[in-house]
């Protein structure tokens, strides 16, 4: 048996490809669109025409038919760059069209999926509402049948991609009804932009993220087919812990992208920048932070990759590994960019400077796709506290 830590040939290439295309396309402007709070549709084109909206979707549907690692890795190289791109990429591919792709009818996979591979459109997933975010239960978004019909009323917020010009829809968890055990039913079903009754608006003033799409939906008597339901009936709670589970991976690769392009970016600093007539690199105390956060990112980055050839390789256990993975890269991240920020001094506190945008970028990670509390919760149950 052999153990490789050798990236497969197919993610090799997605990183190098990537990474290129990151630092000539996206590295320029970065700061510009964080500063104007602009979303760039130019952009979200070119990564599209670069194979990254689909990465693990078969070709039948326009995707790549890559594996999921070389997705991840795609992710990785974003953030190391930007993490309004990569979160706008991470989450149409494991929100938006994972959905569709996973439980989705053929007819509906034939008839969204080209659509959302291209680079033109953008699909958003609703479940989190005002108040109802790690208390998933608390929802109150509703569809009632009426003949043959559903009609939709109830809002959700911080939804990505949700209500973009490139916008073709969203997938939406609702309440349908009581299940034998008198716990909600729940029902996701997929609503076109411009359907009667349903709207959506940007929210503004963000700290993080803020050249990617964030959104409030709002569903006012929003009527929609039979035909537009995802799955079946009182399936969509399992469907949203399916990708949630996957959607972990890709906040980890966030994670753990944000934390090697700020660690390269204080280690560049650290070894032009001179004091008491010495590069502050060769000061002990500025030195172990650096050994500290390369070693934090190995750890990190090994992890993730487990897990994702987990799923790669169809074992369930992947679940635990991705709750672990989101915890740890996202945390990681955390401390990597505070030393970031602290080895550049004053200057790390000046937009002049990524490290600044990466420093708010950050915050997000230990709170989106399940906070590290929920996180923690899910770990514990997998390893048996609960039993």
């Amino acid at each position: 048996m052999t153990l490789s830590f050798d990236l497969p040939d197919e993610a090799s290439m997605m990183r190098d490809a990537v990474r290129e295309f990151a630092e000539k396309e996206i590295a320029p402007i970065a700061g510009d669109l964080d500063e104007k709070e602009e979303f760039s549709p130019t952009l979200t084109k070119k990564m599209g025409d670069l194979g990254l909206l689909g990465v693990y979707l078969p070709e039948e549907y326009g995707g790549s038919d890559l594996s999921y690692l070389a997705y991840i890795v795609a992710v990785e190289e974003l953030a190391r760059v930007d993490g309004s791109q990569a979160a706008t990429i991470a989450a149409h591919n494991s929100l938006g069209i994972g959905p569709i792709y996973y439980f989705g009818s053929k007819e509906q996979k034939e008839r969204y999926l080209p659509q959302l591979t291209t680079g033109d459109k953008l699909w958003g997933f609703g479940l989190t509402e005002p108040e109802a975010g790690s208390d998933a239960g608390a929802s109150k978004t509703k569809a009632v049948k009426e003949g043959d019909v559903w009609v939709i009323n109830g809002s959700k917020n911080f939804i990505t991609n949700g209500s973009s010009p490139a916008s073709l829809g969203v997938t939406v968890q609702t309440i349908t009804g009581s299940r034998p055990d008198g716990k909600k039913e729940y029902t996701c079903f997929l609503v076109d932009r411009g359907t009667e009754g349903f709207e959506s608006q940007e929210m503004h003033r963000k700290m993080m993220w803020r050249a990617s799409i964030t959104s409030e939906l709002f569903f006012t008597d929003c009527r929609i087919p039979e035909s537009q339901m995802l799955g079946k009936r009182g399936e969509g709670f399992h469907q949203m812990l399916d990708t949630l589970d996957k959607g972990r991976l890709s906040i980890a690769a966030m994670g753990l992208g944000c934390a090697v392009g700020a660690y390269e970016q204080a280690l560049e600093y650290a070894q032009q920048r001179k004091a008491f007539g010495r590069k502050i690199s060769t000061f002990q105390a500025n030195a172990f932070k650096l050994a500290d956060m390369a070693t934090e990112i190995e750890a990190a980055r090994n992890l993730l990759y487990k897990a994702t050839w987990l799923y790669d390789q169809g074992r369930s256990e992947y679940k635990k590994y991705a709750a672990m993975s989101k915890l740890y890269c996202s945390e990681v991240a955390n401390r990597v960019v505070n030393h970031a920020v602290q080895l550049h001094g004053g200057y790390g506190l000046m937009k002049e400077y990524p490290v600044e945008r990466f420093y708010r970028d950050q915050k997000l990670l230990e709170i989106g796709e399940g906070t590290s509390e929920i996180q923690r919760l899910v770990i514990s149950r997998y390893i048996g506290c609960y039993k």
